[in-house]
């Protein structure tokens, strides 16, 4: 069973109140509520703090409409003469005009892990739950003020592509594309694929929001790079508390849900239990290295408490940062 979309009425605010909803069950409880509060938040947390990266407040290198005053000159034959400053005019004695910075719609792509990885969850839900959840928040704020928001499936069977759609249009397309389950994943293309197929799709200056767990083999960093040169990223990080701790209940078998290789272990032993959150803890700490030297925000959300509040929380701490 994979996530339903089921289209909502509009709120009597205007905001959309989105629900990615289906009939939860204890393996699959989907990504839990979605506060039109917090999804307000949200949207102004990516919009306002994180440079106008999100919104229509994105500044053009072109000149035209827009709100951003770039110059004031003089008045030639040909100027539309609502955009003369009069206050300029009256203290020179000649017609001067406003140019202002244009602004341009913003294309989001989301890229999102389906692979086999992302069925796993041992806390409040599964890693395909919050991820799915992060997606949905982050394509309701890159559709505000008529921007566009395309989405990238990967991780099984071929890459997906749903194409940028705008405002409410590019969401409701975005929402109807995540029926896929990672339960159900066959092979797909790994990272280092995606990244450069995604470098030929996304077209310069979009934003490319990467929700994923980052498991398997760091061979995605050139590709990342180079997308980093054309775009602003995104890295959204989906862990499960029991990937970076193993609790003593004795022995069980660990299995590599991508490449199906299976170890059994004695969790009671207290050396291994080290040994392994050591090892987990050197291996994410690589990602977020990886991921930050290509200039990526990262973000890192947990299947355990309120992903959504955790979302918005460290967006704003960045965007004061920055």
């Amino acid at each position: 069973m994979g996530v339903t979309i089921r289209r909502p009425a509009p709120s009597s605010s205007g905001a959309l109140p989105l629900r990615a909803v289906g009939e939860p069950t204890p393996e699959r409880p989907g990504p839990g509520p979605m506060p039109d509060a917090l999804l307000r938040a949200l949207d102004l947390t990516i919009a306002r703090r994180v440079e106008g990266l999100l919104a229509g407040e994105h500044r053009s290198r072109l000149l035209g409409r827009g709100t951003e005053l770039a110059q004031v000159r003089p008045y030639v034959p040909g100027d539309d003469v609502r955009l003369i400053d009069w206050n300029v005019t009256a203290r020179t004695g000649e017609p001067h005009v406003r140019v202002h910075l244009a602004e341009r719609v913003l294309v989001t792509w989301i890229a999102l892990d389906l692979s086999p990885s992302m069925a796993f969850g041992t806390a409040d839900r599964r890693k395909a739950d919050v991820a799915v959840g992060a997606t949905v928040a982050l394509a309701h704020a890159a559709t505000v003020r008529g921007n566009r928001a395309g989405l990238v499936g990967f991780g099984n069977g071929d890459l997906a592509v749903h194409p940028p759609r705008q405002g409410r249009a590019g969401l409701l397309a975005v929402l109807s594309a995540l029926g896929q389950d990672p339960a159900d994943a066959r092979p797909g293309l790994p990272l280092a694929q995606t990244l450069r197929r995604l470098s030929g799709i996304a077209r310069r200056d979009s934003l490319v929001a990467l929700v994923s767990d980052f498991r398997g083999p760091l061979d995605w960093h050139r590709p990342l790079l180079e997308l980093a040169g054309n775009h602003d990223l995104l890295a959204v990080e989906i862990r499960d508390p029991r990937e970076q701790q193993l609790a003593p209940v004795g022995e069980l078998w660990l299995i590599d849900a991508e490449s199906g290789r299976k170890l059994r272990v004695d969790t009671n032993d207290e050396r291994l239990r080290e040994r392994f959150a050591a090892a987990a803890a050197a291996e994410r700490a690589a990602v977020a290295r990886t991921l930050t030297s290509c200039g990526a925000a990262h973000v890192v959300l947990s299947t355990e408490g309120d992903w959504l509040r955790n979302l918005a929380a460290s967006l704003r701490r960045r965007g004061r940062r920055r």
